[in-house]
């Protein structure tokens, strides 16, 4: 979309214009078989043959094959398979051929997949060894010296599409050259097309594969350099197209596209060179430590592609950084593309041996040499737009509302603390904070301006004491006294309706009391009023509660402390929501309804015809402070997931008003929904696929 300030170009990249209309004349006015014999085909070959004469010129073939693939997954696992058989007909004849496949430990996944792969389904019976890196991510070519003697195959990478580190490949090839000179060589030269120079003939690599999605070329071609005189097996056979080197019918479109990006780079005046390139980068860097001072970037530039920064922020986890980053309309990434579902530290910066928070919490950002000054302008307008919003308090009064008094919820990993605050009294009390969040929950407590009273917990969370020791260590760094933020000695003392009496913590004009001993918990808390030392049924509002009040013991026991109102914030989400009440509590348990969605495309038509209907945008502050959103010309109320606790009863107030719960991906708006709609609010929807599949919105960047 046009507000997008695409910066994840070593995922891929958006297609050249020239590369577009190359395909799109190739489908009307050239889609010949370019097997066929007759003009039309004839005609389709001229258009095949040019373009691989383009990319051996580009590529500095020499006598080496070049052959159009599907991409660089069918280029490793031809080179592989290739390779394999070649060494077990080797062995086969008597041959010495080593026992070891090396690849370097940051390769992309389908190298060591596709080394796997068919070494098992060949029987071929080479062990699988990786090579080490080192703290910038190159190889180790000490290790690879001790190793290659046995290597019958060595896999590297040009390139690292994670951190962007270049590969020594001179040392490397030295190395192979004195130590494995019969070992097949694969590199793996995706990011290296249009960065690197490329003379492949007058190198000592066997097999490079590439693929023309990484530089502005359409998805599905690729192509594979094989070294002349290299061993060469077709992935795929059948009617013999490629000379018989990969059966199909050609992806005509695709090799025009990639025709048209090669005839790019041998004219050399469509993209940026590299000292243009690095001057982006250092702009970019420089907007980066602006925005976020604590900055680590996590491969040094002088040993790296121009076009990638990969990076860590202290307490920042990189989930945070990446929906902060898409609500200003900057699209990142957390690493690989094919990896990015899955929520692990990245393998690419372990192999490095950086520390935890630099791997879990990592970012990249990368660009194409299509870059233009104008484009990285913007890009750095808006993440020093990030830095601003990012650095706004956290525990703010709310604007729905108009309330001094809030209340934030804090989850990791599963579990859920809280943070009760009140600006009118300046105070603030942590209960369950999770451990791996103290650091930042300590920060948001300092930058508010308020006095913590105390950090508190349910006891629910095995690992509870810990965390809130963690907590109370940070706050003690941050000049607060630790020693008195466990429950004050000096602690008031109110009556429960059930005659019982507790201790309690005056925070504004409500106490929060502590009931002790709750179905295997230290202690429940139960916040109201109460006027004259009394803490009526009908008085209390939040419960926190941990674990106890999804069980039936838990319920009952509460059941004499409150009416069925209040609301109930749990330790772990019950039936998919972190909050609940009493009288909505058997539904979550049981898991009973489903999420009601709208779907995109009828969203204008439900506004159009339900004015009253509300739109909640339920990213976070520093999101929506980073982009606000309208939809069909409706702007959407901020009210982050954390606080959704806190608005629960506003909501509910009309229940029959519609809302609709919107967010980046359509997950955090899901969740909003659900918890809504399990305590009786009739239209809770949330926009099936968030923002990034709204078929109409607006962004405004302008509000900082």
């Amino acid at each position: 979309m046009s507000h997008d300030i695409y910066l994840d170009a070593n995922a891929t990249s958006p297609v050249l214009p020239a590369a577009a209309g190359a395909a799109l004349d190739t489908m009307r006015a050239c889609f010949g078989n370019p097997s066929s014999s007759h003009a039309t085909g004839l005609r389709a070959k001229a258009v095949l043959d040019e373009a691989r004469a383009r990319a051996r010129r580009v590529l500095g073939a020499g006598p080496g094959r070049v052959l159009f693939t599907s991409g660089a997954t069918e280029g490793i696992q031809t080179a592989v398979l290739s390779a394999l058989c070649a060494l077990r007909e080797r062995r086969a004849a008597g041959e010495p051929v080593g026992d070891l496949l090396i690849y370097g430990a940051t390769e992309h996944k389908a190298v060591s997949e596709s080394l796997a792969h068919w070494n098992r389904l060949l029987g071929a019976g080479f062990t699988l060894c990786a090579l080490p890196v080192d703290g910038a991510g190159r190889h180790r070519l000490d290790l690879l010296r001790e190793l290659a003697p046995r290597a019958a195959m060595v896999c590297t990478m040009a390139a690292n599409n994670e951190t962007g580190t270049i590969s020594d490949l001179d040392g490397i090839a030295a190395v192979l050259r004195e130590r494995a000179p019969r070992a097949y060589w694969m590199v793996d030269c995706v990011q290296a097309l249009g960065k690197l120079p490329l003379d492949l003939a007058n190198t000592r690599i066997d097999y490079a594969p590439f693929s023309g999605h990484k530089l502005y070329a359409p998805k599905g071609i690729g192509m594979l350099y094989v070294r002349d005189g290299a061993p060469y097996t077709p992935l795929i056979i059948g009617g013999g197209q490629e000379a018989g080197q990969r059966s199909g019918t050609e992806n005509m479109a695709g090799i025009a596209a990639l025709g048209a990006v090669l005839a790019a780079l041998e004219q050399g005046d469509t993209f940026r060179g590299h000292q243009a390139l690095a001057a982006m980068r250092e702009r970019l860097a420089a907007a980066l430590t602006e925005a976020f001072p604590g900055i680590v970037f996590n491969t040094p530039f002088e040993l790296a592609l121009p076009t990638t920064l990969n990076f860590a922020v202290p307490d920042l986890p990189s989930k945070d950084l990446l929906d902060l980053f898409d609500a200003a309309g900057v699209r990142v990434s957390a690493g690989s593309a094919c990896s990015a579902a899955k929520a692990a530290p990245s393998y690419v910066l372990q192999a490095m041996g950086l520390p935890a928070w630099r791997t879990s919490g990592a970012v990249r950002l990368s660009f194409g040499p299509l870059a233009t000054d104008e484009f990285i302008d913007e890009a750095c307008a808006r993440i020093r737009r990030c830095g601003q919003a990012v650095r706004r308090p956290a525990l703010t009064a709310s604007g729905l509302s108009g309330a001094q008094q809030g209340l934030q919820q804090l989850s990791f990993d599963g579990r859920h603390g809280w943070i009760l605050f009140d600006h009118a009294a300046h105070a603030c009390i942590a209960i369950d904070p999770p451990a791996a969040m103290a650091t930042r929950i300590a920060a948001q407590m300092q930058g508010s301006g308020l006095r913590t009273l105390a950090v508190l917990g349910t006891g629910a969370d095995p690992e509870g004491g810990d965390a809130r020791a963690v907590l109370r260590a940070a706050l003690g760094a941050a000049g607060v006294d630790a020693g008195t933020l466990g429950w004050p000695r000096d602690s008031a003392a109110v009556t429960l309706a059930d005659g019982s009496v507790a201790a309690a913590i005056a925070i504004g004009d409500d106490v929060l009391a502590r009931v002790s001993g709750m179905d295997g918990c230290s202690a429940v808390y139960l916040l109201g009023r109460a006027p004259k030392g009394r803490l009526d049924a009908a008085a209390v509002r939040l419960v926190f509660a941990g674990d106890t009040a999804s069980a039936d013991a838990g319920a009952q026991a509460l059941a004499g402390l409150l009416t069925g109102d209040a609301l109930l914030c749990h330790g772990a989400d019950v039936g998919g929501a972190s909050c609940t009440t009493l009288a909505g509590l058997r539904s979550a348990v049981d898991g009973t309804g489903e999420v009601r969605q709208m779907a995109p495309e009828r969203l204008e038509a439900f506004l159009r015809t339900h004015e009253d209907a509300v739109l909640v945008d339920v990213r976070e502050a520093c999101e929506c402070d980073a982009g606000s959103v309208s939809l069909h010309g409706r702007a959407a109320q901020p009210v982050p997931l954390s606080r959704l606790a806190e608005h629960i009863g506003h909501f509910l107030g009309a229940p029959q008003r519609p809302l609709v719960f919107v967010c980046r991906s359509g997950k955090r708006s899901a969740r909003a929904a659900l918890c809504l709609q399990r305590l009786g609010h009739a239209q809770a929807w949330s926009l099936a696929g968030g923002l990034a599949l709204a078929v109409q919105f607006d962004f405004d960047f302008a509000s900082l």
